[in-house]
């Protein structure tokens, strides 16, 4: 009976290990009600949400509209962020891709690219550029993504992960973009 027991609570402890490392949040991206994607966060990952504002440059001094940002990050480190928008008006990878010109400055200083490449997140059409810079003074690596969404959409995914991260979170990212899935 004993043995019984102990194996039991050995079962159960392995399939609760098994789940909660299964157990990320699903979390749905909308824009005027209407759903546009979704992604799941790991868990012991927070999500902030903002509405649409306007930034501005400082260097230029013009204002920057921006579509809702949804950002992710671990609770445990301020080193690694990942970002979600979908900007009304832009229909196409290229559109994308020039409102990342657009805002750059906004996420990374003195931006390095280091590989481009065409891919498929979630089965849909993507552009994935990587590269380094500083952001507060600080090194980072990020990988910038742009995914073709039906009905003439894009979103638009930063990752940065900061000089001194725990590079184990490059999975945890990896894992993200895997979860990604149009909600059209």
């Amino acid at each position: 009976m004993r043995i019984q027991l102990k194996t039991a609570l050995a079962t159960c402890a392995v399939v609760w290990l098994g789940t909660a490392a299964l157990a990320d949040t699903p979390v749905t991206y909308t824009d005027a009600g209407r759903p546009l994607f979704s992604f799941a966060v790991p868990d012991f990952w927070a999500v902030r949400t903002g509405g649409p504002r306007e930034i501005e440059d400082t260097e230029l001094g013009d204002l920057r509209a921006v579509a809702r940002v949804m950002g992710v990050k671990p609770v445990t480190d301020d080193n690694v962020w990942m970002g979600f928008v979908s900007p009304a008006g832009v229909a196409s990878i290229e559109g994308g891709l020039r409102y990342l010109e657009d805002i750059d400055r906004f996420l990374v200083k003195d931006p390095s690219v280091s590989s481009t490449s065409d891919t498929r997140i979630g089965g849909l059409p993507a552009r994935v550029i990587r590269g380094t810079g500083t952001r507060d003074g600080r090194g980072i690596n990020f990988t910038a993504t742009v995914i073709d969404l039906p009905n003439g959409r894009v979103a638009v995914v930063v990752a940065i992960l900061r000089d001194g991260a725990d590079p184990a979170f490059v999975d945890d990212l990896n894992a993200v973009f895997a979860s990604f899935r149009s909600a059209q």
